[in-house]
């Protein structure tokens, strides 16, 4: 390196870059490197060399850099993301912002009631930023289901629906949506359990902002319709969403149909018919232990009956409830009708409920 240097020399020299395998350190013009000779030992048969060194530190650049390689369950990850971004949509009114799907290349999206609720239009941002004026063509309450169609003369990407053999507890899942306003947001979990009404519980991350947002199995197909989570004394997420499941999204879809195979329009706000083992919604949150009302959804049912934030749910039909989960095995059976034990201060009142 540099000039030949006589044993225990002390002078300093130009150093040279040194190549190593397919690296290069690279020293800089100014860098000097001293050479000093460590005595022979025992341990050693020859005489080693140290550099010490008196500049800037050594930079490693590869020559050939190599393109990033990731693990297999990363790169698949990737490409659900990359495939099914485009295909979601951010859907606004005013009430706030949602999430939608592209269905049909036509323009016809999937999505919330609670996000186009009181709307007969609504403005719709594409992943690439176009925006278009939506049209709200019809509405389910009970399963939390809308559709809205984007004329525009050009095709849409979509996300195909998976088939029922397709939606398995356990397996992983995939959300996107725009949680408080940020685009295109990835979060992953598994599918926790699926209710007998179809409904998908998963611990995914969802917060405001998800609703309507496409649930996604590993081979990128929808499998739910991101509508809703539990949050006990609205803290927030806690590892429990619900998305309606892709068959009932689909029924809802055929249910609209005319012969020609396009979606007939009907006036908005108005309920299509409940779906076959479809949970009757309430329209409220409660905490999951104490049954406390956190909040009434606006011409929710729990509204037209004066049900109040702080009211507690004791029974049902007079048998006591425990906890949350005997709410919901109970809405899962579908009744058409229910009588409520409600707690108000210190007074109970029942109150009947048709769904």
């Amino acid at each position: 390196m540099g000039r030949e240097i006589a044993r225990n020399s002390k002078r300093y020299v130009a150093a040279k870059p040194l190549e190593v395998g397919s690296l290069k350190l690279r020293y800089g013009t100014f860098l000097l490197v001293k050479v000093a000779i460590v005595i022979r030992s025992r341990f050693f048969s020859s005489l080693v060399p140290v550099l010490l060194v008196c500049g800037p530190v050594w930079a490693l650049s590869p020559t050939n850099p190599a393109r990033a390689q990731f693990q297999d369950d990363e790169q698949t990850t990737i490409n659900i993301y990359n495939a099914a971004r485009p295909a979601v949509v951010t859907i606004g009114n005013r009430n706030g912002a949602g999430t939608g799907t592209f269905i049909d290349p036509s323009g016809l999206i999937l999505t919330n009631e609670h996000v186009v609720r009181g709307s007969r239009q609504v403005q719709v941002m594409t992943a690439d930023g176009n925006r278009y004026t939506g049209q709200v063509l019809q509405i389910d309450n009970v399963n939390d289901l809308a559709l809205v169609r984007v004329s525009a003369d050009e095709e849409f990407p979509t996300i195909p629906f998976a088939a029922p053999e397709n939606i398995q507890v356990g397996q992983r899942v995939y959300a996107i949506g725009n949680p408080f306003g940020l685009e295109g947001t990835f979060t992953t979990g598994i599918l926790s359990r699926i209710g007998n009404n179809g409904d998908l519980q998963t611990d995914a991350a969802i917060n405001p902002g998800n609703s309507g947002g496409p649930l996604l199995n590993s081979l990128g197909e929808l499998i739910g319709v991101n509508k809703a989570i539990l949050s006990p004394g609205g803290q927030g997420n806690i590892g429990i969403g619900f998305a309606t499941s892709a068959p009932v999204a689909q029924t809802f879809i055929a249910s609209l149909e005319n012969g020609n195979g396009s979606v007939a329009a009907a006036p908005p706000n108005t309920p299509s018919q409940p779906s076959p083992n479809s949970r009757p919604r309430l329209g409220v949150s409660v905490d999951a232990n104490s049954l406390i009302v956190q909040k009434v959804e606006p011409g929710s049912i729990a509204e037209r009956l004066r049900i109040q934030p702080g009211d507690r749910i004791l029974a049902v039909n007079g048998t006591p409830l425990r906890n949350l989960n005997t709410l919901i095995d109970f809405l899962d059976t579908s009744p058409n009708s229910a009588v409520l034990t409600l707690g108000r201060g210190r007074q109970l009142a029942d109150v009947q409920v048709d769904f």
